[in-house]
């Protein structure tokens, strides 16, 4: 057994195993630092190999990719391959709601745990400054006499705040003192579109060239504002100075990891930075990173819009999956029952996986399937899952990354490397952007969800209609939608057949890049469960206690 994750090592060493020279850190503290942006074009080696770890759809029971992106990442150093991770900061909002932290558990954590979920080096205080910056501008603009006739009807730029407050996603603003009272309300930082532009940015120039075309009203004449037009562009890049640097920091058992950038995967695009991507493969041999949810989301986008946009491709796709979850879509429902060894109810999941399988391969992209071990999972559950595995002609590993670390991670890492050595040809991109916005919706309902048809209200007919108005209908879709089912329908698990979905709205992100379909009831501003993880949290002598969930 590995032994218990050693104490942080000083950033200058961590640094120092990828070729990042002091001048290039800007230190915070002894445990993380940023890195500046002209450590990649300094760097003279060649790009290192891509992994991305998917999963299978959530459950409550939990799948555990950013644990096994840790672990393979320590499974890759352990077997003696020079390695580096790309991952998102955690919000929040589901750090302080339904999950506690989001840096990994057991013995493939990140460190500094606490400072890296909580404000870590203040990128999200951040974005959330930009973001409400510009809602003031738009506001002040409208007070001040609007000379640009915005249409206080059409003001699409809401404001937001990292953390789940349902009270927050509609508000009135204004007042008797202060002008006509105007219905808006607060998303999750997450959900920000310039969180997105952020993590979707080449550059400081690239940032400013998306900042700029941030779409934030319309005027009397129904023409659009945006934030160039307000002038709000280099304020803005003013509060993002810092952010735009990706943060280097390790994990327990010293591999380095950049960790930067944090949009959800169910309302935004679930990817971490480019900038950081691009860094760590400016530096690793391997890089191995994450996209949020299941492959239907974040995976799809990682693909569709962040590969696409940055001219990156994979040399594996890893896809996690627990005898827990399966369990869960083979129909188990009492938390009690997941401990209780049940072959049969893992079969009746299969459906979900291998749903998922076919799903990697749309792209051209075969995948390896990594069995995250469970205390309580059974060798005949297992088996349950190699066997459907070998039928499909799939390569799999058992992952007992959270009680042993690397070492629990080796056979993954091998099965990794054997098989990014038989991928040759670039992926396949879902849709062509040229396109009409409805046909690239329909391609992912179809072909990553399994849906038939794909049903309007009118309220998104007519976003459609203004989209195309505007010319922004080559842009790629970014879908938002319930991540705990295939359909639109949170309820609805296993691999669902015969089913449509609904698109409610459907929202322009000229700045990011992307237009955004709203499924089914889905909301940009989480609220707290009945027992929220914030009741459990508290400081005790200096030390955050109740922060990783359980």
């Amino acid at each position: 057994m590995s032994p218990h994750p050693r104490s942080p090592r000083p950033i200058r060493e961590v640094a120092h195993d990828l070729g990042l020279a002091p001048e290039f850190l800007v230190p915070y503290g002894d445990d993380k630092a940023k890195v500046r942006l002209s450590a990649r074009a300094a760097s003279e080696r060649k790009p290192g190999r891509l992994v991305l770890v998917s999963a299978i759809t959530p459950t409550s029971a939990g799948e555990g990719k950013t644990t096994i992106s840790i672990g393979l990442a320590q499974g890759l150093a352990a077997i003696g391959q020079q390695v580096c991770l790309a991952l998102r900061e955690p919000s929040l909002g589901p750090t302080f709601g339904l999950k506690g932290g989001a840096t990994g558990g057991g013995r493939s954590v990140l460190v500094p745990t606490e400072e890296i979920n909580l404000h870590f080096t203040g990128d999200f205080h951040a974005v959330s400054a930009a973001h409400n910056l510009l809602a003031a501008m738009l506001d002040n603009e409208i007070h001040h006499g609007n000379p640009r006739c915005i249409d206080p009807r059409r003001v699409l730029w809401r404001r937001v705040i990292d953390l789940n407050d349902r009270a927050l996603r509609h508000v009135v603003i204004g007042g008797v003192l202060e002008g006509v009272p105007r219905e808006t309300g607060f998303d999750i930082t997450p959900a920000s579109e310039v969180m997105a532009a952020l993590c979707l940015a080449e550059d400081a120039e690239d940032l400013r060239r998306r900042l700029a075309r941030l779409l934030v009203a319309m005027t009397l004449e129904r023409e659009p504002v945006t934030a160039a037009d307000l002038g709000a562009v280099g304020a803005m890049m003013v509060l993002l100075k810092d952010a735009l640097l990706p943060n280097l920091v390790q994990t327990g058992e010293g591999v380095p990891a950049f960790v930067h950038g944090g949009p959800f995967a169910n309302i935004a695009h679930g990817c971490n930075s480019v900038i950081a991507t691009k860094m760590a493969l400016a530096h690793a041999d391997w890089v191995v990173t994450e996209a949020g949810f299941g492959f239907d989301l974040g995976a799809e986008k990682f693909f569709d819009i962040k590969c696409r946009s940055a001219g990156l491709d994979t040399a594996a796709v890893v896809l996690v999956a627990t005898v827990r979850a399966l369990k869960r879509h083979g129909g188990v429902t009492g938390k009690e029952k997941l401990a209780e060894p049940d072959p049969a109810a893992v079969e009746r999941g299969l459906g979900n996986l291998q749903k998922h399988v076919e799903n990697i391969r749309v792209f051209g992209e075969p995948p390896v399937v990594a069995i995250n071990r469970f205390a309580t999972d059974s060798d005949e559950e297992i088996e349950v899952i190699r066997r459907a595995c070998a039928a499909a002609g799939v390569p799999c590993a058992v992952a007992d990354i959270f009680a042993r670390g690397g070492d629990g991670g080796r056979d993954l890492a091998h099965e990794v490397v054997a098989h990014a050595e038989r991928k040759s040809r670039p992926f396949t991109p879902l849709y062509d952007l040229d396109s009409p916005v409805q046909e690239k919706i329909l391609a992912v309902a179809r072909r990553m969800y399994g849906a038939d048809e794909v049903a309007y209200t009118k309220a998104a007919e007519r976003d459609l209609a203004e989209i195309e108005r505007l010319g922004y209908a080559g842009l790629p879709v970014c879908m938002a939608k319930t991540p705990n089912s295939l359909t639109d329908d949170p309820q609805v698990v296993g691999r669902p057949e015969e089913f449509d979905i609904t698109v409610r709205n459907v929202i322009l992100a000229a700045g990011a890049g992307f237009v955004v379909p709203l499924l089914g009831d889905i909301l940009r501003m989480p609220g707290l469960p009945a027992s929220p993880q914030a009741v459990r949290m508290d400081l005790v002598d200096g030390k955050v206690t109740g922060l990783l969930g359980g």
